[in-house]
């Protein structure tokens, strides 16, 4: 059975900076591209970030490019979000994400955590 578990969401003044953390089970992680993408009240799920599965590539939404940074540790399982420099804007449920190859279209993902908050307060 597969699971991804995020953590490392909550409430953090504008400006601030917030490290989002998913690890992986039930499946060998080092085969799966990763992907991080969130859904504001009312909006559509939409692409954040995503990296391949050795790391050597990396994609950002227009959106965050130059104020998060995506990462991977295949030995531990785990993708990581830093998010710094943070805006009211970028409120939302943070969801990871699995597939073979990344991709920036939430419905070509096979397999999702559960989500982490993040509230940025103004």
């Amino acid at each position: 059975q597969v699971q991804l578990v995020e953590s490392g969401g909550g409430l953090v003044q504008a400006g601030g900076s917030l490290r989002l953390s998913c690890t992986a089970s039930g499946l060998t992680f080092s085969n799966y591209g990763m992907g991080w993408f969130r859904q504001a009240p009312g909006k559509e799920r939409e692409f954040v970030a995503a990296i391949s599965r050795n790391g050597g590539s990396v994609s950002y939404a227009d959106s965050v490019k130059g104020r998060f940074t995506i990462s991977r540790d295949n030995a531990k399982n785990t993708v990581y979000l830093q998010m710094t420099s943070l805006k009211p804007e970028d409120t939302a449920v943070y969801y990871c994400a699995a597939r073979g190859e990344i991709s920036t279209i939430p419905r070509r993902y096979d397999y999702w955590g559960q989500g982490t908050q993040v509230t940025v307060s103004s």
